[in-house]
């Protein structure tokens, strides 16, 4: 139910939800090409696209229903495409590497007012992992989602990259046609290196990791800190934690712990990531569980209790606290809050509460 910590750790600092799949050499789609073409199998809502056409601008927005960031940026584009539809933009929510085609209908119909442009199936009947997928995001080695491709009236991708880094001014420029797409393929091309190097960072860090070998990780984390400026770092403070806990020095680990989250109370995955890590790392001799319910305490109301994976977090704290009536509540809170496929995993945890044991974690 619940990733491995380094997946969680990782994920929490690159802030994309990561496809499982393997990089390629290098990109056969890049912006300043023609826009292959659109390969749908079903329009779940929205008139359907056939082709690119002349009179218009598209956004082709690459998600999944099971993807965080994909569900915040919905409504980014959203009130992109309200703004600028009637400007002759298209947007449309292609939807890939879904893990339950028929979630997607009724996860639009949730979404509401905040997804009403057009949403679209991939279409997998010669491509398993689906044409869209291959032909847009393989071919331009692009490995995370949400990923969005804009297309201009020339038929050509004048942008690629995260839909929440879309601006007006740029959407506005592609329409009326004086957007310098030469320009910005130049920058996106050095982009796309730099990105391919803190890619091969990552991979040091992951297998660093995962052979503990914690002072190989300290310097890949060392190298990918260099370009951030020094407010942002600490998004690598979770990694730094867990190295500390991998050699042991626990007053270093809680002391770095407890700063990080003094220093970002509202910042729940970070919250929620430390706690986990305190509660469940397997090894650790020493737990902070004051810490631990602390920081699941600041996530919890960060995300106003509507948090199944949260709740969760704070339950198992609350039971390891030995306050089993309040992890119930909380637990009965999460399986409450929980998308209908996850409930049966949350009501296994809350029955195991019930029954005086903490739920294993199995990873």
């Amino acid at each position: 139910m619940k990733n491995s910590m380094l997946l969680r750790t990782l994920t929490l600092i690159t802030g994309v939800a990561l496809a499982v799949a393997a990089c390629t050499a290098d990109a056969k789609l890049t912006v300043g090409d023609p826009a292959p073409k659109l390969q749908v199998a079903k329009w779940v809502q929205g008139d359907q696209v056939k082709e690119f056409d002349t009179n218009h601008v598209y956004i082709v927005e690459f998600w999944a229903t099971w993807c965080g960031p994909c569900r915040a940026s919905i409504p980014h584009l959203n009130e992109l495409w309200q703004k600028f539809k009637d400007k002759g933009l298209i947007a449309i929510g292609q939807d890939v590497w879904e893990q339950d085609e028929s979630a997607v209908a009724p996860f639009v119909k949730k979404m509401g007012d905040q997804m009403t442009y057009r949403v679209a199936l991939d279409d997998k009947s010669q491509e398993k992992d689906g044409a869209m997928a291959v032909n847009w995001m393989k071919a331009a080695d692009q490995h995370g989602i949400p990923t969005a491709f804009v297309v201009n009236k020339q038929g050509r991708i004048a942008w690629i990259g995260h839909p929440m880094a879309l601006d007006e001014q740029t959407l506005a420029d592609i329409l009326a046609g004086r957007f310098d797409v030469a320009k910005f393929a130049k920058e996106y091309e050095k982009e796309q290196q730099e990105q391919k190097q803190r890619d091969a960072l990552y991979t040091k860090l992951r297998q660093a990791m995962r052979e503990k070998n914690w002072d190989a990780a300290d310097a890949a984390v060392t190298e990918l800190e260099k370009p951030l400026p020094e407010s942002a770092r600490y998004q690598f403070g979770m990694v730094r934690c867990e190295i500390l806990f991998g050699r042991k020095d626990y007053t270093a680990a809680y002391k770095l712990a407890n700063s990080l989250s003094d220093a970002h109370p509202d910042n729940a995955g970070l919250q929620n990531a430390l706690a986990w890590t305190i509660a469940t790392q397997a090894g650790l001799e020493k737990r902070d569980l004051a810490l631990a319910e602390k920081m699941a305490v600041r996530a919890n109301e960060a995300t106003q209790g509507k948090e199944p994976a949260i709740l969760d977090t704070l339950a198992r704290v609350q039971f390891m606290n030995g306050r089993k009536k309040e992890a119930i509540e909380t637990e009965q809170k999460a399986v409450d809050a929980a998308p209908d496929e996850a409930k049966i995993f949350y009501k296994k945890f809350l029955t195991d509460y019930q029954q005086g044991e903490l739920p294993e974690i199995k990873e």
